[in-house]
């Protein structure tokens, strides 16, 4: 009876301590871009500009698109934190920064990524853009190369043409801009989107001989589905002495929100990963050998 008793009175315990203890919740996911516990304001050149930063350990300096604002690096910050410190910025115009009085240029916007790098003064970084982040990330390695470890730069373009970017591309640019309402055109978000959008139809116009200057470790990324022309992605490549290119297969320009897990793996070991320069016709006789000493003998 005794045994009996005291087995009744622990499944009663036990019930009433689980009954008692709180329900453990998720937290909350956090809203890159719109997230006041992390955001910060500085001004240059006359203009406030948001950023972010998470995490800690060696810097790395995050990059968005036209159009687009720190949320569409979302997968990015997330996974690049857990071993770096993320600073991420709202460009010009873009997001939560507040608007220039004149007209946007990619080497405006690269200067207003070099007096962040300046304010924070986190050391050189290693540097990830995307779109027409991936433009900025390599004009800040041409005009700030003290600023920049390594630069991973994600479907770049140096002019707005067709010898550069698809005529689908061009279309597209225009038909976002023909497609906007009237009634719209005239509000302040309005007239944001114009000069933004409008942007894309005449810039940039970098030469790219420039990029011979660049003497970090970069990664060049496109997709093979891309908005930028295969050639001139090639072209960037081929310009900077120290570079690996990644071609995304089965891929659009999307793939770092598409398939972040393929885009962030590509890159996180391209950074991790100490550069060496391949000789092509060396390194062909070099594993040539490495089979063949192999190989067993009969």
């Amino acid at each position: 009876m005794k045994r009996l008793l005291l087995a009744l009175l622990l499944v009663w315990l036990t019930a009433s301590a689980q009954t008692q203890a709180p329900t453990a919740t998720k937290p909350a996911p956090v809203k890159y871009g719109h997230n006041p516990a992390a955001g910060r304001y500085f001004t240059h050149d006359g203009i406030k500009l948001y950023y972010e930063v998470y995490g800690s350990g060696e810097p790395l300096l995050v990059i968005h698109g036209n159009g687009g604002s720190i949320f569409d690096l979302s997968a990015q910050i997330a996974y690049f934190r857990q071993h770096y410190k993320v600073i991420a910025m709202d460009s010009r115009d873009h997001g939560k920064s507040a608007d220039s009085p004149d007209n946007l240029t990619y080497e405006k916007m690269t200067d207003d990524l070099d007096a962040l790098l300046t304010h924070l003064h986190p050391g050189p970084a290693y540097v990830l853009g995307w779109s027409d982040g991936g433009i900025e990330s390599l004009l800040l390695a041409v005009r700030h190369p003290d600023k920049v470890k390594k630069v991973a730069s994600m479907a770049a373009n140096f002019n707005p043409t067709e010898d550069a970017i698809y005529p689908e591309t061009i279309g597209l640019v225009k038909k976002l801009m023909a497609d906007m309402p009237a009634a719209e055109r005239d509000t302040p978000q309005g007239r944001r989107e114009i000069k933004v959008t409008s942007m894309m139809l005449v810039e940039p116009n970098v030469d790219l001989q420039l990029l011979e200057s660049i003497q970090v470790p970069t990664l060049v990324l496109a997709s093979d589905h891309d908005l930028i022309r295969d050639e001139h992605t090639l072209a960037i490549y081929h310009h900077i002495p120290n570079s690996q290119l990644a071609i995304f297969p089965n891929a659009t320009h999307m793939i770092p929100f598409d398939d972040p897990a393929t885009f962030n793996a590509t890159v996180a070991r391209f950074f991790r990963t100490p550069f060496v320069k391949k000789d092509r016709v060396q390194e062909v006789i070099n594993s040539i050998g490495k089979i063949k000493a192999q190989e067993p003998k009969d």
